[in-house]
């Protein structure tokens, strides 16, 4: 790796850690201490922090937002190749959907096990997931039904075949 690699990802962690600070700092309350800065070729997309008490949205962690604003930002879901610097490590949720969106690589500064004395670390999801699925807290539960006429998963196939 080069030099100006390692400074980027140093530089951007910090600014990670800064914006979380700012929901640790400045405000009538304290939330959630998290930040992320998400960057494609060279380029930052999105700057978010966790708004999940704010917004009163328990899927609005810093990563989720970052993701949403570098979409929007860009017109695209397609995030092929960004990187993602936060400030903890990153949830299930938070995860899969940058899995999702293609980023590449997250750098993140506060593990697990900094967060776990805290009660913020991001373990218990990935715990669960690790679980077979009758042993995991909530329950997953198949139950096939169908509505009459076209298959709904047929009909989006024509959908974007056509499209």
């Amino acid at each position: 790796m080069s030099n100006d690699h390692n400074n980027d990802t140093g530089k951007y962690l910090i600014e990670s850690i800064r914006l979380a600070m700012g929901n640790v700092k400045g405000r009538k309350q304290a939330t959630w201490p998290f930040g992320a800065v998400l960057v494609k070729d060279g380029r930052v997309l999105a700057r978010a922090v966790n708004q999940v008490d704010e917004l009163c949205d328990p899927s609005a962690h810093a990563e989720m937002q970052a993701v949403r604003m570098a979409a929007k930002a860009q017109g695209s879901t397609d995030l092929s190749g960004a990187v993602v610097y936060a400030s903890g490590y990153p949830c299930t949720m938070c995860y899969t959907a940058m899995l999702l969106a293609g980023v590449k690589t997250v750098y993140y500064a506060y593990s697990n096990e900094d967060g776990e004395p805290y009660d913020l670390s991001a373990a218990r999801g990935y715990e669960q997931l690790a679980k077979p699925e009758g042993e995991r807290e909530m329950a997953l539960v198949s139950h096939r039904v169908r509505d009459e006429g076209e298959d709904l998963y047929d009909a989006w196939q024509k959908a974007v075949s056509a499209g």
